[in-house]
């Protein structure tokens, strides 16, 4: 039993230091001479120092590292000139050969480490047989060479380059029959200065790598953050769209009603357009289904039919802002007139979302909502003042700016978010809505399917289970004249509630 395990454990051990040879001739034997030059520093961080420098300065302090190695490289090649150089004499040329030796590989680190490990060795070699002070001053530089490599590699290098080191020396010393004492004490020393740069080494790769991984991470948070907001939009479009689709239908329902003597020709196309547009709704309330699916919406109400907002509500949610304590106000300015519900969808979130980040990340600041209607859409403001005092953590991925920012992009608007210079924030958006003049000659057909006596369209709507057409806040709503609306937006409330879906046949005209 003993001697089957004794024959097992040999070839494991044979296997293992084989393993080990071929690890230190991968690292100090492979490709020794291979360029390895040492990159200037990255660029300081926003909230770093040395950004307070100025450019050229910045820009040179990313090659500090390289003029600290080279400057140590030079001072001790002129201290060691001096000591130990004789000028004039053809005695000088050995000394000085062993100077270059000594120092030189010091700066060649920045290049080729390894390459410059060995030649640091063999003016170790030189040194120690040439006699005198040079073994010594030239083993300092060997020291740093090594401390330098392991800080330019990996931390492995410092185990086999200490062994490789002391072994050739206490090798070189027995050939020379002569003995030193303090090899001992340098190898101790050494073992202490390389445990410490393998150590830095270490944690630098092990920091390079957490921020790697957090890179990762953050990219992917974020475009996982755009795939949620982009099926948000997908199922608060396809909403507004089954309402249009609805629209459709209740007129191309009616309309055979309401001319005396139809011909068989338009009845026929009318109840096409209508049995075309059932079975969209149809399609798309399958498509919703799909979408709405996964995770729940965070903004959609309780009810799965309950209607989107629009800039209507937007009374509605500075009151509810205002009771957390957020001091919020608003400004509408030009003519309010009707918009796409996409538009009117998208600015209602986007000042949702900016309110709530005046909330999390600036507690006791006021903010201000400033909506203009202006020619070929609306342009939207949020700006809020220095906080009092320092937020709270709060849970979330932080990617609402990312949010609204891909909101806008779906509409093909703009949008700029950032700092304001008295320690504020600001999002300002623009929404093109095109098509949507202030006039009200789109609206005169409408009216008439909308103020149907008799409710015949409203039956048909809710026979055809259209998403919207009972909804209690008037997505079908018909926008009031313009001008009709003060900056408290209530008489635009009031309006775009009076009446039923003139808003929608003229977005769908």
């Amino acid at each position: 039993m003993s001697d089957q395990t004794g024959a097992a454990s040999v070839p494991t051990e044979t296997a293992l230091v084989a393993g080990v040879l071929r690890t230190v001739r991968r690292d100090l034997f492979t490709d020794v001479l291979a360029p390895r030059p040492l990159p200037p520093r990255p660029e300081p961080r926003p909230d770093g120092r040395l950004r307070r420098l100025p450019a050229p300065l910045r820009e040179r302090a990313r090659w500090a590292p390289h003029a600290l190695v080279v400057g140590c490289a030079a001072f001790a090649f002129f201290v060691l000139l001096i000591k130990g150089v004789e000028f004039g004499s053809l005695g000088s040329v050995v000394p000085l050969t062993l100077s270059l030796l000594a120092t030189g590989p010091v700066a060649l680190t920045l290049l080729r480490p390894v390459g410059a490990y060995w030649i640091s060795s063999a003016g170790l070699v030189l040194a120690m047989g040439y006699g005198g002070d040079w073994g010594s001053a030239t083993l300092l530089c060997h020291v740093v060479v090594m401390v330098l490599v392991v800080l330019r590699t990996r931390p492995r290098l410092a185990a086999e380059m200490w062994v490789v080191t002391f072994v050739g020396c206490a090798l070189v010393l027995t050939l020379l029959q002569r003995g030193d004492r303090d090899l001992a004490q340098y190898a101790a020393a050494t073992a202490v200065g390389l445990v410490a740069a393998a150590a830095v080494r270490a944690w630098r790769d092990e920091r390079r790598h957490v921020e790697e991984t957090e890179t990762v991470k953050e990219q992917e948070r974020a475009h996982r953050t755009v795939l949620e907001e982009r099926a948000t939009i997908a199922r608060e479009l396809h909403d507004v769209v089954a309402h249009h689709m609805s629209v459709i239908a209740i007129q191309a329902e009616a309309a055979p009603y309401r001319v005396e003597n139809t011909p068989p020709e338009l009845a026929t196309a009318l109840g096409t357009i209508r049995e075309n547009a059932v079975a969209a709704l149809t399609e798309l309330r399958r498509i919703l289904g799909v979408v709405r699916s996964g995770d729940t919406d965070p903004y959609r109400d309780t009810d799965p039919e309950a209607p989107q907002p629009t800039l209507a509500d937007l009374d509605a949610l500075l009151e509810s802002v205002r009771k957390t304590g957020l001091d919020a106000d608003a400004v509408v300015t030009g003519a309010v007139r009707p918009l796409p519900q996409g538009v009117e969808l998208s600015a209602y979130r986007l000042v949702q979302e900016a309110l709530s980040n005046v909330l999390r990340h600036s507690p006791g600041a006021s903010a201000r909502v400033e909506i203009a209607y202006v020619l070929g859409g609306l342009g939207l403001r949020i700006v809020n003042g220095r906080p009092d005092r320092p937020a709270e953590p709060s849970p979330g991925a932080g990617h609402g700016v990312l949010g609204m920012r891909e909101r806008v992009q779906v509409l093909g608007g703009e949008m700029t978010a950032g700092p304001t210079d008295d320690g504020g924030y600001e999002v300002a958006a623009f929404l093109p809505a095109p098509g949507t003049e202030t006039g009200t000659g789109g609206r005169s057909g409408a009216g008439g399917a909308a103020g149907d006596p008799d409710g015949s369209e409203g039956s048909a709507a809710r026979s055809d289970g259209s998403d919207r057409s009972d909804a209690p806040d008037g997505s079908g709503e018909s926008a009031e004249p313009a001008g009709s609306a003060g900056p408290d937006g209530a008489a635009g409330a009031a309006g775009r509630k009076s009446v039923g879906s003139g808003r929608d046949a003229e977005a769908t005209a």
